[in-house]
């Protein structure tokens, strides 16, 4: 059966839109090192790419998307955990 435009998307749809989306922010990550920038930008850069991958994770593959409070709560940990490790690596 062909499927149509306003079509709603099944779970397959969305983790393969999500397993796209990891594979262009590893992407990003990469082409992020080849910038002529120096070492702190580029360490900064990749530590949020990774925060995004992270929350993707969680949101799709986990489905935490169905529970905003939990989503929430984890994303708030890791942040906070990037955040730090941010401070300590310009340090």
């Amino acid at each position: 059966m062909p499927r149509f435009f306003f079509a709603r998307p099944t779970q397959a749809d969305r983790l393969t839109r999500a397993w796209a989306g990891l594979i262009a922010l590893s992407l990003a990550s990469a082409l992020l090192t080849l910038m002529p920038v120096g070492s702190r930008p580029v360490g900064g850069g990749i530590l949020l790419l990774a925060l995004f991958k992270a929350r993707v994770i969680l949101a799709r593959y986990l489905d935490l998307e169905r529970s905003p409070a939990w989503l929430r709560g984890f994303t708030l940990v890791l942040s906070t955990f990037a955040a730090l490790i941010f401070a300590l690596y310009l340090v």
